[in-house]
């Protein structure tokens, strides 16, 4: 420091020296050269830096509060990621057809809401006679009474001090709904709707259920009028347009039988299981869960045992995504599927009916606690 300063502080020597006609004075009045004293115009200029070069964000365009009997929201490319805030509103249809960070709603009553992709949390307070569809990473309730939730969730979703809450698996769709789930780093396979925690159970009463397995979104949560901002966003809610696979969730299997599939990361992952979904749905099966996870070499050996050789070196290109699939005579169909329709694509299919439970509960077990489930 001291040496700092000593460098500042030496005199130079008069030859050196500029001439007082040659000397100005700067902002502060010291003594410059005249050559290197700044211009007004440089004095007047403050130094420019790259946050202030971004546009600035109106906190309002970020919020909904206090509206009544309306259709209101933010079309796609609103938000961009940001956070929202939905507050006192009553009777109203709000649809936010955009990703976000966050989603906060407080003191809404008998009201519709869609919300697109959240990369973190969703959560309601003190809100009651609410229909909603939901995507997020985590759902929260606290304080709620009368909602009905078409959700996709990729954690264990959470109520508390709720009453009278129903869930179904999300269905949904509009032309930017893909993209927004990639942007919000979500899965469409990793959708855990159907297990909720209570956190303030009460003995001898049920806070929650499940809605009907023919419950349609639209009888819930209409679309926008027709006279709306939203009237051109083309919207779908038909199952087979669903971004999120229909799920069955955590209703009881029609079968004893189940089937593990497994698509190893590759160009076509999605699209092949989305085949696949299609594929067996046609010949009468059920699609019980999904799931998209990352593999270890070690958890490939645990998980597939003595199949595992082989398909280390697939794990490491990428997530996997495994579906379980439900029916009496599932295994022959999907190993005949797998051979038939995804030729050349590495996949795991369980061999048989009787090691299949086991491919089943060593893959989700696994996923499970991959994921803090």
């Amino acid at each position: 420091m001291g040496c700092f300063f000593s460098k500042k502080s030496r005199r130079k020597s008069p030859d050196k020296e500029p001439s007082l006609s040659a000397v100005g004075k700067d902002a502060t009045g010291n003594n410059v050269p005249e050559s290197t004293a700044p211009s007004s115009a440089e004095q007047a200029a403050p130094k420019q830096y790259s946050w202030d070069k971004r546009e600035k964000v109106d906190p309002k365009d970020f919020m909904l509060t206090g509206i009544k009997d309306a259709t209101v929201g933010r079309l796609p490319g609103k938000l961009n990621g940001q956070q929202f805030v939905i507050q006192e509103c009553e009777n109203c249809n709000i649809f936010v057809f955009d990703h976000s960070a966050t989603v906060t709603i407080d003191d809404c009553v008998n009201c519709r809401i869609v919300l697109g992709p959240v990369k973190g949390s969703v959560f309601f307070r003190d809100c009651k006679d609410i229909k909603c569809v939901v995507a997020c990473q985590q759902f929260r309730t606290r304080d709620c009474k009368k909602m009905d939730v078409f959700l996709c969730c990729a954690t264990q979703p959470i109520i508390e001090s709720s009453t009278s809450m129903k869930f179904g698996c999300f269905q949904y769709y509009y032309p930017e709904l893909a993209f927004h789930f990639k942007d919000a780093g979500l899965s469409i396979f990793n959708n855990n709707w159907s297990n909720i925690h209570d956190f303030t159970p009460v003995s001898g009463e049920t806070n929650w259920s499940l809605l009907p397995e023919d419950a349609v979104v639209l009888e819930y949560v209409p679309l926008p009028d027709s006279e709306s901002e939203f009237k051109s966003v083309r919207i779908s809610a038909d199952v087979n347009r669903s971004i999120v696979p229909l799920t069955k969730g955590g209703r009881r299997k029609e079968s004893e039988e189940s089937c593990l599939f497994v698509f190893f990361a590759g160009d076509y992952t999605t699209a092949n299981a989305r085949k696949l979904i299609d594929e067996a749905t046609a010949k009468g099966f059920i699609l019980i869960q999904t799931k998209e996870v990352s593999m270890r070499p070690e958890d490939v050996n645990r998980v597939f045992q003595n199949n595992a050789e082989g398909l280390v070196e697939w794990t490491a290109k990428g997530p996997v995504v495994a579906l379980e699939l439900n029916g009496d005579g599932v295994v022959e169909a999907c190993r005949n599927i797998a051979s038939e329709v995804f030729n050349g694509t590495k996949v795991f299919v369980s061999e048989n009916k009787n090691s299949a439970s086991r491919d089943v509960d060593n893959f989700f077990n696994f996923a499970d606690m991959q994921m803090g489930l």
